[in-house]
C-alpha cells in the first residue's frame, strides 16, 4: 500500500486525523455576501479589497497560500513586501463586479503545483513583481474599457519585463496530523539584487467579538531551545500549537481587530489592530505592534537582499508538542522530501501508464488545484440576517436569502475557486467529485452527502445553489454525481457503497419532488427551470420574469429532468438488487422518464413541439399571455442537453427485477403511443436490451450533424456553447415593439444580463462537454460499431459514436497540452507562458476558454469543474506517448 493510500485510510477510520490541517483558507473573504452587512446588499461596495486588511473578519478569513485548520480557528499564511508596495502583500488583488469591465477578476498570478489528498505534501507557487505592485493602473484601465475589449491583466502592464519578479514558492509537509513543516523559498529570476521581506504570519480567527462566550486565545513569544525561537499559540478547543522559527528573526505581534480609526474614524477598542504589522514594516509606527510580544496574530518578519539568479529559503514547524531536539534541524528536509517523494509514487499510481510527461504534469497541478480549493465555509444564514459583525441586532432591507433562514455551514467544502468564487455553487460540485473521486473517494462522497443534509437542504427539498442567491435553479446534477462516483469506487475497490447510494438516493427523492412540484407549471412534464447554470445563453433572463409576460418552456430544463429521472432509476435498480422494495420506486421513474421523453419530442403548451423538424433540433418555446407561442430557434447547448438522458436496462438487470419488468411490459402494452421512446435491440440467442433516451435513433444523427460542424459548434477544442453560426447569422427576436438580439460572442460577455462575469453565448464549457462525451459513450454502448456518423460533419470520415466521444476528449485535453511548438492554447498564444523556463510547465485551469482558439477565459483558477481533464486524460489516451 503506497504510504499516501495508507494515510486516507487512517484518516477515513478516524485513527489518525490527517485532514485537520489543510488549505483551507480562503484567498478572498472581502466582497462576499457572508461579510455584507449593507442595508441593500452591496457586497462589493461594503467591504472592498481597500478595507479587507484593516477590518477583521466574522465569518472566514483569507491569505496567501495558506493553511488552517478545519474549523479555521488557527491560520497560517504568507505576507510579502518588496520595499515598493504601498501596502503589506497578504492577500490577492482583484476588481469587484462593479470594477471589471467583465466583472470581477483576480489580478495575480499564481499556481497550485502540488498537493496530496491529505494535505501530507502541497506546493503553493505566487510570482511578486519587484516594482510597485500596478493596483492603480488595472482598476483603472478597466474601468475605462467596454465590454467589446478584453479585460486588462497582469501580464499586459508590463510588470514581469527582464524578469524583475520573484518565484514565492511555499511547500507543506506533514510529519504527523498535527505536525506541519513549512519552507518560503524565494527565487529572483531578474536581472539586479532586489529586496524581499518575508512575513509568515500566524492569526486566530476572530470569534471572540461576535458577543460568544468563548476566551480569548493568545499568542505569545516562549522559551524555546538553542537554535529557534518559537511563538506559542493557545486556543480554548484547539489546545496549545507552537511555531518554532530559526533565532534572530524578529517577531511582531498585533490583533486581529478592526482598525476602527482608519475605516470610521471611530475610537479602537485596543491600540494593536489588524494592520498593525502594515503600519510597522511599510510606515515606520513602532507602537502599531505590541512590544510585549503577545497578541491574537504575529508575523514573522524575514529580509534579503537576493543576487540575480538566487534563491533563499527559510524553513518554520507548527507542532502540537514542544520538541526535545531543534525541530528545525535535518530531519525537517528530509521529512519535506520524503513527502515529495511519497507524492511522486501517488500520482504515478493514478496517472498509470502510457502518458507523456506533459499530461501528467497537467493531470497533476489539475488535481492539486482542485484539492487546493477546499476551503472552511461558514455561514449561519439565520444569525447572519438578524446580527451584524459584532452580534448586534439589525434590520435589514435586502431580501437575499431571507427564506433560507434553517441554513448552517460550517465545514471544508470544495469550492469552484478560492478568490472569483470562494463559496460553492453546488451543480459545480457535482463535477468536482469526478475528479475527486480519483485521489480521495470517500470525500468524495461526504461533499455529496452533506448538501443533502437537513442543515443544507431547504425543507420544500431545493438544493441551496451557492451564497449569492440560494434559491437560484442549478440543473439537477446531483443524482448523477452519486451514480457516477459510486461506480467509480466500485471500480476501484471491487465494491460500492451502498450505504451512501442508500443514503443519497432518499434524500434526492425529495429533490426530485420538489423539481416536479416548482417547475412544471402546466404539469405537463415540460419544465421551467430557470437560468439553469447558462446564464445568458438565451434571449431573456431565464430566471427573472420575463418582460412580455409568459413563461418559457425549457428544452434544456426538461431534458435536465430527464436525466435525473434516468439517474434515479438507475440507483433504484441498483439498490433493488438487494431490496426488492425499491424496484417499484423505479417503475415510477421509468414511466416518468417516458412521459418527460414524449412530452419534448411531441408537445408543450398549445400543442407546441420543442422539436423543430425543418432544423433537426430541440429549442425553448415562448408562451405568452395570449395563448401563442413559439420557438426561440437560439443554435445553443439548450438543444443539445438533450442527449443527457439516456440509459440502457440491460436484460440481466431488469430480469432480476420481476416486479419491475413486469410493470414496465404492462406499460409498453397498454400505452402504445410511448412505445417509440424506447428503443430496443435483440440478436439472435441474445436476450432484448432497451434504450431510453430523449434522442432517438434518427434525431440522434440529426442533432449531431451541427455538433460535429465545425462551422457551428464544432472547436479545435471542444464543443462550443452557442452554434458559430450566429456569427454571421444572430438570432433576432422582436417582441412588444423591443428588439433582442442574441449573437454569437466566442469570449468574453458583452452581454450585461448577469454582470459580464459568465458567457454561454460561444465558448467551451467544461462540465457539458464531459456530459456530451459520456452520453455518446452510452449511445455507442446500445448502438454499436456500426452506428456510425460524420465527424467533422462534411468530411466524409465515419465514426462511431465512442470514437466520436474519443476524438472530443482529445480535443478537451488539448486545451492544455504542449503543440509541436510548445504552446499551449490555454494560454493565447502569449509567448512568456509558452516559452519561458520559469512559465512553461505552470498550467491555469479556467471557468470555460475561446470557442475559436482555446483561451482560458472567466476565473482563471476554477479548477473545479475543469479539473475533469483529469478524468479526461485517465480514460481518453489523450497525451499519451
Amino acid at each position: 500500500m503506497l504510504a499516501e493510500h495508507q494515510r486516507l485510510q487512517e484518516a477515513q477510520d478516524r485513527s489518525r486525523h490527517w485532514r485537520r490541517w489543510g488549505p483551507y483558507l480562503s484567498e478572498r473573504a472581502w466582497g462576499t455576501v457572508r461579510e455584507d452587512y449593507s442595508p441593500y446588499g452591496t457586497a462589493w461596495e461594503y467591504l472592498p479589497h481597500d478595507q479587507a486588511r484593516s477590518k477583521s473578519y466574522r465569518w472566514g478569513e483569507d491569505g496567501l497560500g495558506g493553511i488552517c485548520d478545519n474549523h479555521q480557528r488557527l491560520c497560517l499564511a504568507l505576507a510579502l513586501w518588496n520595499g515598493q508596495d504601498p501596502i503589506l502583500k497578504e492577500r490577492l488583488f482583484g476588481l469587484s463586479g462593479t470594477e471589471g469591465n467583465h466583472g470581477e477578476d483576480v489580478k495575480e498570478c499564481y499556481y497550485y503545483l502540488d498537493s496530496t489528498p491529505t494535505h501530507s505534501y502541497m506546493k503553493f507557487l505566487y510570482k511578486y513583481p519587484q516594482r510597485a505592485f500596478p493596483y492603480e493602473e488595472l482598476v483603472r484601465v478597466n474601468h475605462e474599457r467596454g465590454r467589446s475589449q478584453d479585460e486588462y491583466e497582469l501580464l499586459d502592464t508590463g510588470i514581469f519585463a527582464e524578469g524583475r519578479y520573484f518565484d514565492v514558492f511555499v511547500e507543506y509537509a506533514k510529519a504527523d496530523p498535527d505536525d506541519l513543516l513549512i519552507r518560503v523559498t524565494a527565487c529572483n529570476r531578474g536581472p539586479q539584487t532586489a529586496p524581499l521581506h518575508l512575513l509568515p504570519t500566524l492569526w486566530f480567527r476572530n470569534t471572540w467579538s461576535q458577543g460568544e462566550a468563548e476566551a480569548r486565545p493568545t499568542l505569545e513569544e516562549a522559551i524555546a531551545m538553542e537554535g529557534c525561537l518559537a511563538v506559542e499559540a493557545q486556543h480554548p478547543s484547539l489546545g496549545a500549537r507552537w511555531l518554532f522559527l530559526p533565532e534572530g528573526v524578529p517577531l511582531l505581534f498585533t490583533e486581529n481587530e478592526t482598525n476602527c480609526q482608519r475605516l470610521y474614524r471611530q475610537p479602537n477598542r485596543t491600540p494593536y489592530v489588524k494592520d498593525g504589522i502594515e503600519r510597522r514594516l511599510i510606515h515606520g509606527e513602532t507602537l502599531a505592534v505590541n512590544h510585549g510580544q503577545v497578541g491574537t496574530k504575529m508575523a514573522a518578519h524575514f529580509y534579503r537582499e537576493i543576487p540575480p539568479g538566487g534563491e533563499w529559503s527559510c524553513c518554520l514547524r507548527l507542532m502540537d508538542r514542544l520538541p526535545e531536539v531543534n525541530p528545525l534541524g535535518e530531519e525537517l528536509a528530509q521529512l519535506m522530501d520524503q513527502r515529495r517523494q511519497e507524492a511522486d509514487e501517488f500520482y504515478a499510481w493514478v496517472a498509470g501508464e502510457g502518458l507523456s510527461p506533459d499530461a501528467r504534469n497537467v493531470q497533476r497541478q489539475a488535481l492539486a488545484g482542485l484539492l487546493w480549493s477546499k476551503q472552511f465555509y461558514h455561514y449561519d444564514v439565520g444569525c447572519w440576517l438578524k446580527e451584524d459583525e459584532q452580534g448586534r441586532q439589525v434590520q435589514r432591507q435586502s431580501e437575499r436569502n431571507r427564506n433560507w433562514a434553517h441554513l448552517y455551514n460550517e465545514d471544508i467544502i470544495s469550492m469552484p475557486d478560492k478568490w472569483e468564487y470562494p463559496w460553492y455553487a453546488s451543480w459545480d460540485l457535482a463535477f468536482h467529485c469526478i475528479p475527486l473521486a480519483l485521489v480521495d473517494v470517500d470525500y468524495a462522497k461526504e461533499q455529496l452527502l452533506l448538501f443533502l443534509r437537513e442543515w443544507y437542504m431547504h425543507p420544500n427539498g431545493q438544493i441551496p445553489a451557492y451564497e449569492w442567491a440560494l434559491e437560484d435553479v442549478n440543473p439537477p446534477v446531483h443524482a448523477w454525481a452519486v451514480l457516477r462516483v459510486y461506480r467509480i469506487e466500485k471500480r476501484l475497490r471491487g465494491r460500492g457503497d451502498r450505504e451512501f447510494l442508500e443514503r443519497a438516493f432518499h434524500k434526492l427523492l425529495l429533490n426530485f419532488t420538489w423539481w416536479v412540484n416548482r417547475k412544471d407549471a402546466a404539469g405537463n412534464n415540460i419544465f421551467e427551470g430557470g437560468f439553469l447554470g447558462l446564464d445568458n445563453i438565451g434571449v431573456f433572463d431565464r430566471s427573472a420574469p420575463l418582460p412580455s409576460g409568459g413563461h418559457i418552456q425549457q428544452s434544456d430544463g426538461t431534458s435536465w429532468m430527464g436525466m435525473f429521472c434516468l439517474n434515479m432509476l438507475a440507483i433504484a435498480m441498483e439498490l433493488a438488487r438487494d431490496n426488492k422494495g425499491y424496484s417499484d420506486i423505479a417503475s415510477k421513474f421509468f414511466e416518468h422518464f417516458v412521459y418527460i421523453a414524449h412530452a419534448i419530442n411531441h408537445l408543450g403548451d398549445q400543442q407546441l413541439q420543442l422539436w423543430d423538424e425543418e432544423d433537426g433540433f430541440f429549442y425553448d418555446a415562448l408562451c405568452l399571455p395570449d395563448g401563442h407561442s413559439q420557438l426561440l430557434k437560439v443554435r445553443s447547448m439548450v438543444g443539445l442537453i438533450t442527449l443527457f438522458a439516456v440509459e440502457t436496462l440491460e436484460p440481466q438487470a431488469v430480469d432480476a427485477l420481476p416486479g419491475f419488468k413486469r410493470r414496465m411490459e404492462w406499460f409498453i402494452e397498454n400505452r402504445s403511443h410511448l412505445q417509440h421512446h424506447l428503443s430496443c435491440r435483440q440478436r439472435p440467442g441474445v436476450p432484448l436490451r432497451r434504450l431510453l433516451a430523449i434522442v432517438g435513433r434518427e434525431r440522434l444523427r440529426r442533432v449531431l450533424r451541427p455538433m460535429l460542424d465545425e462551422s457551428e459548434f464544432l472547436s479545435p477544442y471542444g464543443i462550443r456553447a452557442m452554434s458559430r453560426h450566429h456569427l454571421e447569422h444572430p438570432y433576432e427576436l422582436e417582441l412588444n415593439g423591443n428588439q433582442y438580439r442574441v449573437d454569437y460572442e466566442p469570449a468574453e460577455s458583452r452581454s450585461g444580463m448577469f454582470g459580464g462575469n459568465s458567457n454561454w453565448r460561444g465558448p467551451i464549457w467544461f462540465p457539458v462537454n464531459y456530459l456530451i462525451i459520456e452520453s455518446l459513450q452510452k449511445f455507442h454502448y446500445f448502438y454499436g460499431d456500426n452506428y456510425k456518423v460524420e465527424c467533422p460533419t462534411g468530411s466524409g470520415r465515419m465514426l462511431s459514436l465512442w470514437e466520436v466521444a474519443a476524438e472530443l476528449s482529445r480535443r478537451l485535453s488539448r486545451l492544455f497540452l504542449r503543440d509541436r511548438e510548445g504552446r499551449r492554447p490555454v494560454n493565447g498564444g502569449l509567448a512568456l507562458l509558452d516559452q519561458d523556463p520559469h512559465w512553461r510547465d505552470l498550467v491555469l485551469f479556467y471557468e470555460y476558454f475561446h470557442g475559436d482558439h482555446g483561451r482560458g477565459l472567466g476565473a482563471s483558477h476554477q479548477t473545479g469543474w475543469t479539473a475533469l481533464v483529469a478524468k479526461l486524460l485517465q480514460q481518453s489516451g489523450a497525451g499519451v506517448l
